[in-house]
């Protein structure tokens, strides 16, 4: 089978022609076409396509929001990160786990952000992550025996009843909830490894946000500040998410944000 090339470099130009090319050669144009889609456009780029996109980056995005004092560029970096996993939106993840690795976040650390997201975003979310994550990886010669590798029981094994047990109600009261909520099987998914409790619960109300999931927003914020995060980081983290998720997804969370910070005074 032949196909007819439309374009290609020469000189290092673009030109175009009409000419039979071989299907190896096809094959190998797809594939830098495909690799050249994936790849994080560059500010030239941006410039030739929105100018004004370009000048909000550099000068709001880079040069204003990143340096603001209410959050370290580490935390900024562990948000970024987190909400790109959470919109599976890899093609600025090679570029913000680098950024990451730069302002301090370990690796161990960014794989147990991936490993904790699978649970919130998805599966298939966290496996695109890994991908991204393993090419960054080998080319800063991190390997797995830098990460953390511990089986974690997430939940309790299932026990045959006693022999003349009451069977299990299908009802759960209030406190049957809170006390199962803090066994020791449920805890230890939240303080699996080195990532800070109050870190973890940051990733999954960013998680919760960019993917607009209020409705757990409310009980997952209240654990956030009880693991220490204070109103004042859960604040510039929604300013933050204003750029990364969005002004819609922000604003839908805003009224549950409010109604927290005006209970944790009382």
């Amino acid at each position: 089978m032949t196909h007819i090339a439309i374009q290609g470099a020469v000189g290092g130009k673009s030109v175009d022609w009409m000419e039979k090319v071989s299907e190896e050669e096809y094959r190998k144009m797809d594939t830098k076409k495909s690799h050249d889609l994936s790849s994080a456009p560059t500010f030239e780029d941006v410039r030739m396509v929105a100018p004004a996109l370009e000048h909000y980056t550099q000068d709001v995005l880079l040069g204003n929001l990143w340096k603001r004092p209410g959050l370290s560029a580490r935390d900024r970096s562990i948000i970024t990160v987190a909400i790109l996993i959470a919109h599976n939106q890899t093609i600025e993840l090679s570029s913000q786990l680098h950024q990451a690795l730069d302002n301090g976040v370990k690796a161990a650390e960014i794989s147990e952000v991936i490993t904790h997201l699978a649970f919130y975003s998805g599966w298939a979310n966290a496996m695109s992550a890994v991908a991204r994550a393993k090419d960054v990886f080998r080319a800063r010669g991190i390997g797995a025996i830098n990460l953390h590798r511990r089986e974690v029981r997430f939940f309790p094994s299932i026990r045959p009843p006693r022999s003349g047990a009451r069977p299990p109600s299908s009802k759960m009261s209030a406190r049957s909830r809170r006390e199962s909520c803090s066994t020791p099987s449920t805890r230890c998914f939240m303080t699996y490894g080195c990532v800070r409790r109050s870190r973890r619960s940051l990733v999954t109300v960013n998680a919760l946000v960019a993917t607009a999931q209020v409705a757990q927003l409310s009980a997952h914020l209240n654990r956030a500040m009880d693991n220490g995060l204070t109103k004042s980081e859960a604040s510039e983290a929604l300013t933050h998410l204003l750029f990364y998720a969005g002004w819609p997804n922000v604003f839908s969370a805003i009224p549950v944000a409010k109604d927290v910070f005006e209970k944790s005074h009382k």
